[in-house]
């Protein structure tokens, strides 16, 4: 037997609840440190035996009520920072914030694939949207503009009247 193995038993066998077998028991003759360990843990054991916890004074629960209402009132005394003496709070109002700021710096990035952020790009003058967006815009003035419609009919009158 190896003293590694005996002082795994070492507990079991201070206390009495595990018999030593004939090989611990010839270990613990050939082996004085081992013995020794043994010894030392039982009268240990039997002095944690007569140990008696002392009673709490009468007026352990009156000072303790006490303390705590101290302690209720030094927090309520805080004023609204008192949520940051609690770490859960804080930790999730941490979170909060650094989420809020993520999504606002990256919004602009899901809207550009190379992300960056910029301004409403206008389109070229000459294209095929450029001119569709600038004849929305001057619709109405392209829609009370008769003189175009009059230029139109005497072209197409000069036409037929000259084959």
């Amino acid at each position: 037997m190896k003293c590694n193995e005996l002082k795994e038993m070492m507990p079991d066998l201070a206390l009495g609840s595990m018999e030593p077998s004939a090989k611990v028991e010839a270990h613990l003759k050939s082996c004085t440190t081992c013995a020794l360990y043994l010894k030392e843990m039982r009268q240990t054991m039997a002095l944690l035996d007569e140990w008696e916890a002392q009673e709490p004074t009468p007026y352990f629960d009156r000072r303790l009520q006490a303390r705590l209402r101290e302690e209720k009132a030094k927090e309520q005394s805080r004023g609204w920072l008192s949520w940051l003496s609690r770490p859960a709070l804080a930790a999730v109002a941490t979170v909060l914030v650094a989420g809020s700021v993520g999504l606002y710096v990256s919004r602009g990035r899901f809207a550009n694939p190379d992300g960056a952020i910029s301004a409403v790009t206008t389109p070229a003058v000459g294209s095929a949207v450029g001119d569709l967006e600038a004849l929305d815009k001057d619709n109405e003035l392209y829609a009370d503009f008769d003189v175009l419609d009059e230029l139109d009919s005497q072209n197409q009158g000069n036409q037929q009247a000259n084959p």
